[in-house]
């Protein structure tokens, strides 16, 4: 073999080389969701995954478990903290037990609308962000729910029509609401909803017109009143030792997505929100634009009692929250 050839296979060689290192050096990311593939919150996921695909030229691709495949929501906080899985959806209020900070969103009739829930957002990312970073989690980005609403197998016209109702709740203020309503609060996952109404163990939930188009409400309800209570939150989170061993360019380009998927979140949620109301009308649910005003003048009375409540949980933290989002 003369020299020539040989310098030929040695850059073969170098070439080669670089390609398996190149390779070896792509991360493979995995995602728990806890929606359903139908749901938009997934399809954002879905949509930042395959934006940060293209945004590190394939050097990080990020795969999507849907439905609470492989964490389900009380565990998905814990397995990001460990590292079991790089990042996490999960509704961000259902963290209210360990610090009252992460279920401001789901204050009763703080914020009723976007507008509103978005300045809420705003004042209160930065206690949040605090606490995750506390704990080796960096939050990426928010989408926010539909508002919360009031579906029931009876009509409702006064508040003592609540009364001993079995009352799904699916985190720590909408259970402390139930029983403010003289119901019974009783914790249901979403995906269990319709045989747990079917079965009797509730005849009443507040949730999002999402939900109850996942669940095809108007299989078990009849009644929607249409409160919006509030409007809660999923928020993405990743693990930070995961993250920072990204280069450079790839955590901007991950940041850089994860601000263009809670725009492009929000801006659905908005849109998306008559559109599933109308669907719930459509298949024979009693839709009803509020609450009666009896039922109204309760709720806001719930309101004020919880707002005094979470701020005497919340302390110095929560009050400036409320302070930034009211000014």
């Amino acid at each position: 073999m003369n020299n020539l050839s040989r310098l030929a296979m040695a850059a073969m060689a170098c070439t080669l080389g670089l390609h398996v290192v190149s390779a070896q050096a792509a991360e493979r990311w995995n995602m728990t969701t806890e929606n359903p593939e139908g749901n938009y919150i997934t399809a954002v996921a879905k949509e930042f995954s395959a934006d940060v695909e293209k945004a590190t030229a394939g050097e990080l691709s990020i795969r999507v478990h849907a439905n609470s495949v492989l964490f389900k929501r009380p565990e998905v906080k814990r397995a990001v903290q460990t590292g079991q899985v790089q990042l996490g959806d999960v509704l961000m209020s259902v963290l209210g037990n360990e610090d009252p900070i992460y279920e401001v969103d789901s204050v009763p009739f703080l914020a009723r609308n976007y507008g509103d829930a978005q300045k809420l957002w705003k004042a209160s990312r930065p206690a949040v962000e605090a606490r995750l970073a506390k704990q080796g989690i960096k939050l990426l980005y928010a989408t926010p729910w539909p508002p919360q609403s009031i579906y029931s197998k009876t009509p409702i016209s006064v508040m003592e029509d609540f009364k001993g109702m079995k009352f799904r709740a699916y985190n720590p203020a909408t259970s402390r609401m139930a029983e403010l309503m003289g119901a019974v609060p009783t914790v249901i996952n979403a995906g269990e909803v319709p045989q747990a109404f079917s079965t009797g163990i509730i005849s009443g939930m507040i949730t999002s017109p999402m939900t109850g188009v996942d669940t095809q409400a108007w299989d078990f309800a009849k009644y929607y009143y249409d409160v919006k209570a509030f409007i809660p939150k999923n928020f993405v989170i990743v693990n930070e030792r995961s993250f920072k061993r990204l280069p450079e360019a790839s955590q901007q380009a991950v940041l850089d997505a994860a601000a263009r998927a809670e725009q492009r979140g929000w801006e659905i949620a908005e849109a998306q929100t008559s559109k599933l109301v109308a669907t719930l009308a459509e298949n024979g649910m009693q839709v009803d634009p509020a609450a009666p005003a009896p039922v109204e003048a309760g709720f806001q009375s719930i309101g004020q009692t919880m707002s005094a409540e979470w701020l005497s949980k919340a302390g110095a933290d929560g009050q400036a929250i409320i302070d930034a989002y009211k000014n």
